[in-house]
């Protein structure tokens, strides 16, 4: 009866948020505290009380439409699942914005430049990249948020923070130094027609093995890190504090001292918590004896993410790192509540927590598919000077060009004349 009970609650959830977020089913039944869901009577968005009025609370949130208080965080998850590609599910990308206008994109995994983009958050403002490691999972969308922004109005280069490696070729510098190198014939041929600043890529790396190391400090906002592990030397878990909020961001890792002792009491705890072992088996094509390894020593299983969380007692627990659909939620959700009975969050992509001191408010992003980007507040760069940049073409491809001067030139004319050009 209980788990008819609990099964039944997932489901209406489901139902109104798109995703099965999982609330707090507790053994005494369900505990709401420091946590917000509509009631059932303003599931529509509250009482309306005008024919011409809005419904007075969103239980869903239209990105562009909504000012953070100065002392607030807003936690969007825009990747959430696994390498394998899929659809409903980009790999791992946290973003979080805060009251005083900061933005940071903690991890940009694979495909998850699609949900970014479709916040419509102007390129200028998602110039701050911070990696938890190099898995593809965790930065292979680097090359969409790098080209894309580029080319639609970010007018500085990226910065991005990342762990060193036991050696220097496992760390971020060298992997950034040659992913710009692996796209060099991307780059000379932008840097010939557009400003090459904004294809500039500054890497701050910091010490892999550094326990709660502050590794950015600015405008009240401090971003600490904390070693992991994950696969190898490298990974990293960030800390976020602002307005006296912690966030604690966990990339791959196996549950490990230092994530219980600094993620211990914070506000809001991510933590990986990776399908159980049968679940890799069936639907993800691992043999039993990888799906073991991967699920237990170098993820975290459901069971271990409920320890952790059961030992930090966060305001509110975060799982993530696995596809999260119908027949797979119920599963890791089981293994969680074997241990730990809180607050808790199954993480979807587009998902999104409003983090105050006085509540943690959990909705859906409600965003468009065809998302165009947004101008900022500075002024697109003009191209390079003319012989500033070295031509990537040759004589032998101009010479290829074929006149079509006659049915183009009255709408150049027109265009350089409307916006004052020679």
């Amino acid at each position: 009866m209980e788990s008819l009970k609990k099964n039944a609650i997932l489901r209406v959830v489901s139902l109104l948020g798109g995703v099965a977020a999982l609330v707090f089913l507790m053994p005494s039944g369900l505990c709401l505290e420091n946590f917000t869901l509509v009631p059932a009577a303003h599931a529509a968005g509250g009482i309306v009380k005008s024919p011409t009025g809005e419904a007075p609370d969103r239980y869903v949130y239209y990105p562009g439409t909504e000012a953070l208080a100065k002392d607030e965080i807003r936690l969007i998850a825009c990747g959430t699942g696994l390498p394998a590609a899929r659809r409903s599910q980009a790999a791992t990308c946290f973003l979080a914005e805060l009251g005083n206008g900061d933005k940071f994109l903690f991890d940009i995994g694979t495909g998850s430049m699609v949900n970014v983009a479709a916040l419509m958050i102007p390129y200028d403002f998602l110039d701050k990249v911070f990696l938890t490691h190099l898995h593809t999972d965790h930065w292979g969308d680097l090359s969409t948020l790098w080209a894309g922004g580029w080319t639609a109005g970010r007018t500085g280069p990226l910065k991005i923070w990342g762990p060193s490696g036991a050696t220097p070729e496992m760390g971020t510098k060298y992997a950034v130094d040659h992913f710009l190198k692996a796209y060099n014939w991307d780059a000379q041929t932008r840097n010939f027609f557009l400003s090459p600043k904004p294809g500039e890529i500054s890497v701050i790396e910091f010490d892999y093995k550094a326990v709660n190391a502050v590794v950015y400090q600015e405008n009240g906002a401090t971003i600490r890190s904390l070693p992991a592990i994950h696969a190898g030397d490298g990974p990293v878990s960030f800390i976020l504090e602002y307005a006296g909020l912690k966030v604690v961001i966990g990339g791959d890792t196996f549950p490990n001292q230092w994530y219980i002792k600094y993620a211990t009491g914070a506000d809001v705890a991510i933590h990986e918590c990776f399908l159980p072992p049968s679940e890799l088996v069936q639907y993800y094509g691992q043999s039993p004896q990888q799906a073991l390894g991967v699920g237990t020593a170098i993820h975290t299983s459901p069971q271990a993410f409920g320890k952790v969380m059961s030992t930090i007692k966060p305001r509110h627990a975060i799982a993530y790192h696995f596809f999260n659909e119908e027949v797979t939620r119920y599963g890791v959700y089981d293994g969680v509540r074997q241990i730990y009975d809180g607050p808790l969050s199954l993480a979807a992509d587009n998902m999104v927590w409003n983090i105050t001191k006085d509540k943690i408010v959990e909705r859906m992003v409600i965003s468009p598919d065809e998302a165009w980007a947004v101008a900022g507040p500075n002024r697109p760069p003009k191209p390079p000077a003319r012989g500033s940049m070295p031509d990537p073409m040759t004589d032998f491809i101009k010479k290829g060009r074929w006149n079509v001067d006659d049915a183009q030139g009255p709408m150049i004319e027109k265009f350089k004349k409307e916006h004052g050009m020679k």
